[in-house]
């Protein structure tokens, strides 16, 4: 049983959340030959405040269009 484990900054909605575990399913399925029902997706979410790029916080970072 694959258990696939996907952390992200806060902030995605409900419908991301739910088309990225529904890709990450079938590419597992895909590449593994497992049934759906065996593969296992963990979404971690952690504040903007506790992630940095290049040195800088994402809370201090310029939001994309959209988000």
């Amino acid at each position: 049983m694959p258990i696939i484990f996907v952390i992200l900054v806060e902030g995605r909605s409900l419908d991301e959340k739910r088309a990225l575990t529904r890709g990450i399913t079938d590419a597992a399925v895909e590449a593994l030959k497992v049934d759906p029902g065996e593969v296992r997706v963990i979404l971690r979410n952690i504040a903007r405040e506790d992630f940095a790029n290049g040195g800088v916080l994402k809370c201090d970072q310029s939001l994309p269009a959209g988000k």
